[in-house]
């Protein structure tokens, strides 16, 4: 905390030029019209190795001696850092091994032995694999690399808030993602020592409850237990230097839930055409709430003009294909119900005209003759999956089938 933090940050940004991408800054009409306030894009998903992380982590190594490199790296991560330390190590000619938790999605593994790093897979969350990347340090000799409570590393996460400052002098609010801290640690010091009056909101998952105990606590607390798809921030216990910083200059603090999370990785890819991960998405989706749930944001008086980081964006095809599906599901574009038809010829024409008719578009159906509840002496059991165009015409649908003499059930 004693440290020159505006000249320390200045020289994390000369040395990662040339390294880290001076990621451009994207206006959202889309995001602009449902919050009501000018919306600008941090698309640190499309940062080198996917992420944010590259920053930290390459600060943290190029302030590092040549017997620390020689010794070996070894650090912990849910992906993201691991490829930011494996990247950067390469880079400096020094081995890496990398502690992963099992949850970690295959592409992050894939992609951080791709940088040459040795991926040891360990414990269910993150704190499990960085209490072993701790004990390797010290039985091995390595040098660990802190993925997000050292000085180092967030003053490199901090150079994402002086390029929002320098790309515009306008913004009023910075909305960051916190997992252990270091990004919204690095953004909050770098804000308060170039332009103070610039409020540095985070964004917590509802099921990582870690930051909001401890700052209700005045203290480091940490999470019972944590759930959320959003394994980047899934992380049990905050850093204690992030969580000094924070505690001092983070203004505000709001927490999404699963569907606002998996709702916005939908909306970027439908109207941005970008990809983001669960974690990178956790900022976009506080954005609907501030004017309810920050009061520092709704009191303030005046235009906002609001920077979302996107803090990354590897996430694995099945994971997109699942979160889509949800996400249809939640808007109304995709519905599934089941209904009783009576054992006769022609029960399932009748059906399939009605769908047509309201312009349902079947994606599948389940006859089965054997789940029906017995409501006629002979029944069938029909499961329908359709394809809809919003909660209206998903009535419009579940009502022309009642009109037609049918009693349907809405699973989903």
């Amino acid at each position: 905390m004693r440290h020159d933090h505006a000249a320390q940050l200045k020289l994390a940004a000369e040395r990662l030029d040339g390294t880290a991408k001076h990621t451009q800054l994207i206006a959202s009409p889309v995001l602009s019209e449902m919050t009501g306030h000018t919306i600008l894009l941090k698309p640190e998903n499309l940062q080198v190795t996917g992420s944010f992380k590259i920053r930290g982590a390459y600060n943290k190594i190029a302030s590092l001696t040549d017997d620390e490199l020689e010794r070996g790296i070894v650090t912990a991560s849910a992906g993201n850092h691991a490829q930011g330390v494996a990247y950067a190590a390469r880079e400096r000619g020094a081995k890496a091994t990398i502690l992963m938790p099992q949850i970690t999605p295959p592409l992050k593994v894939d992609a951080t032995k791709a940088y040459g790093a040795d991926v040891v897979l360990h414990g269910d969350v993150f704190d499990e694999a960085a209490a072993y990347a701790i004990e390797l340090s010290q039985s091995e000799g390595m040098t660990y690399v802190p993925p997000f409570d050292d000085y180092e590393v967030l003053c490199g996460q901090g150079t994402i808030a002086m390029e929002i400052l320098e790309d515009c002098p306008d913004v009023t609010d910075i909305v960051v993602p916190l997992g252990g801290g270091g990004l919204g640690a690095g953004v909050a010091l770098a804000v308060k020592t170039f332009r103070p009056d610039v409020r540095v909101i985070g964004a917590i998952p509802e099921g990582s409850p870690a930051w909001r105990k401890s700052l209700d606590a005045g203290r480091v607390v940490a999470a019972d237990k944590v759930v959320t798809s959003a394994e980047g921030v899934a992380v049990r216990r905050p850093g204690d230097l992030t969580f000094a910083l924070l505690n001092e200059f983070l203004d505000d603090l709001i927490e999404v839930s699963e569907r606002d999370i998996n709702e916005m990785i939908l909306l970027m890819l439908e109207k941005h055409k970008m990809v983001v991960e669960a974690a990178g998405a956790v900022s976009l989706a506080a954005l609907e709430h501030l004017n309810l749930r920050s009061r520092k944001f709704a009191e303030a008086e005046g235009e906002h003009v609001v920077v979302p980081i996107m803090s990354g964006g590897n996430i694995d095809t099945v994971t997109i294909g699942a979160v889509i599906q949800k996400g249809m599901i939640a808007r109304g574009r995709i519905m599934n119900f089941e209904v009783e038809l009576p054992d006769t010829p022609g029960q399932l024409v009748k059906v399939a005209t009605i769908l047509a008719k309201a312009r349902a578009n079947v994606i599948a159906l389940d006859h089965d003759q054997f789940k029906a509840n017995g409501h006629y002496t002979n029944s069938v059991a029909l499961g329908v999956t359709v394809e809809t165009n919003g909660p209206e015409h998903i009535e419009q649908v579940l009502q022309m089938m009642r009109d037609a003499g049918y009693t349907p059930k809405r699973i989903y």
